[in-house]
């Protein structure tokens, strides 16, 4: 498999590139920095998106849809977010042959456009929480490209809330932030993240508060899968998304806004991808499973198509590979280059002593089990994998973090994994001098792990590390 994919210790990022291309999961686009979702990553984003809708409703969230193209006089209405997002904008200044009297921006996110209709939606207390989610793409011109992880183009997921109290808004971007997005990562992705608080200079442009999900990953840089923002008053101010309240009094709503994006493709293939490809949590593999005919003839195929249904009504997402016209080893490669958990193998052979072989992508063994048993053993094995996949992933992030108490020894530490050190031993001028060596500060967590009401609570602890 070596010959396959550049391993990972001699080269991780060619191994990304690598891995992407032969498990066929994506493909550069023709417009630099954008991509083409094959079908084998598609399925994977589907039932991300799946799993995650339905978080997102059980939160109290209805989707909506709202235009790509939004007018360039919205963005401009709150400075911060404007000047946040400038230097990634895309305007179209012309369409059907002609100047356009006021340019359009291609949504870098919709903030903006949603708070317009926030606006024209909300009166009275009585049309609060307004909480909306839309599924989009959306437009950031990158100048360093990476395939998932920094495209132009990106498909993601953008909550946008009002409420009539800050409190409110306030545990409802906590709500989201820990209910949705850590227990998909952990429950779902097998991927253990830090929760904690964006510094200022960290902050999404036009919030008062950000709130992140942190992963690291194979050669142990951290990288930002998901985040929740509190967004105050200022874009209720910017829009006037006002309401009646009980008293009679006009007031201000209190708005959030919260995402995660096909970048958690990009954390699942490097934290959990390994010289031979991509590994898949059992949870969010579109194939759980996928029986294969080795060499047809001899009462094999069907031996097979019946293992396919016996797994499927055990609840197992399967599939049966018959193609005996191809080799089987070219079979086993693919299969195991797109990580799906477990292969069973039948041939002659293995049906004339009554079994079949169990392969598991995770751990590696091969096994021989009787045909009565398969279905069972299988099931065994995809719980037993997602949670070993999960502990793996910990072990190693422990393993390549380190507590130290001052910024130097945060930035050397950083270097080569994560350091925890405390945020006073840090503050603002530290962290200019560590974004200087190509480190960031993560986030910022009590000593207990618990979210921090502000920056400047005393005693909180600060992640310091290289990232993506």
């Amino acid at each position: 498999m070596a010959r396959v994919l550049t391993p990972r210790a001699e080269d991780f990022p060619r191994w990304y590139q690598d891995l992407i291309a032969k498990a066929q999961l994506a493909d550069n686009g023709p417009v630099r920095g954008t991509m083409v979702i094959r079908p084998v990553g598609y399925a994977i984003w589907e039932h991300m998106q799946a799993d995650m809708d339905i978080r997102i409703k059980e939160a109290g969230a209805q989707n909506a849809y709202f235009p790509l193209f939004i007018p360039e006089s919205y963005l401009r209405r709150e400075a911060d977010h404007v000047e946040g997002f400038s230097p990634e904008l895309a305007v179209v200044t012309h369409a059907g042959g002609k100047q356009l009297a006021e340019p359009l921006v291609v949504r870098p996110t919709s903030e903006t456009v949603i708070g317009e209709f926030m606006a024209k939606w909300v009166d009275s207390y009585r049309d609060l929480p307004l909480l909306l989610n839309q599924w989009a793409n959306v437009v950031r011109w990158e100048l360093r490209p990476r395939t998932f992880l920094r495209t132009t183009e990106f498909l993601w997921q953008e909550g946008h809330t009002a409420h009539a109290t800050e409190e409110d808004a306030r545990r409802y971007a906590r709500e989201i932030h820990k209910h949705v997005y850590e227990d998909f990562m952990v429950n779902t992705l097998a991927i253990p993240v830090v929760p904690g608080r964006k510094t200022k200079g960290e902050r999404f442009a036009g919030a008062t508060n950000t709130m992140t999900v942190e992963a690291m990953m194979g050669d142990t840089k951290a990288l930002q899968m998901g985040t929740s923002h509190e967004l105050g008053q200022n874009f209720a101010k910017a829009f006037d998304i006002s309401y009646s309240s009980s008293a009679g009094a006009v007031e201000h709503a209190w708005t959030t806004s919260w995402g995660t994006s096909t970048r958690m493709m990009g954390g699942l293939i490097m934290v959990h991808g390994d010289d031979n490809g991509l590994r898949l949590p059992p949870r969010i593999a579109p194939v759980q499973a996928q029986v294969m005919v080795v060499k047809a003839g001899e009462g094999v195929t069907e031996a097979a198509a019946k293992l396919r249904d016996e797994l499927k009504a055990a609840g197992v997402r399967v599939r049966l590979d018959d193609r005996a016209d191809i080799p089987f080893g070219r079979r086993a490669v693919d299969a195991e280059l797109q990580g799906i958990p477990v292969r069973i193998e039948v041939g002659p052979r293995d049906l004339a002593a009554g079994n079949a072989v169990v392969a598991r992508r995770i751990d590696g063994t091969k096994s021989p089990v009787a045909l009565g048993e398969v279905a069972g053993d299988v099931v065994s094995a995809l719980k037993a994998d997602q949670q070993r996949m999960y502990d793996d992933a910990l072990s190693f992030r422990e393993a390549n973090t380190v507590d130290v108490k001052t910024l130097g020894e945060a930035i050397e530490a950083a270097q080569t994994g994560w350091a925890r050190v405390p945020w006073s031993a840090v503050g603002t001028d530290g962290e200019a001098e560590a974004n200087g060596k190509a480190v960031t500060v993560r986030c910022l967590f009590r000593e207990d792990g618990s979210m921090p009401d502000a920056d400047d609570e005393p005693n909180l602890i600060a992640i310091l590390a290289r990232s993506y």
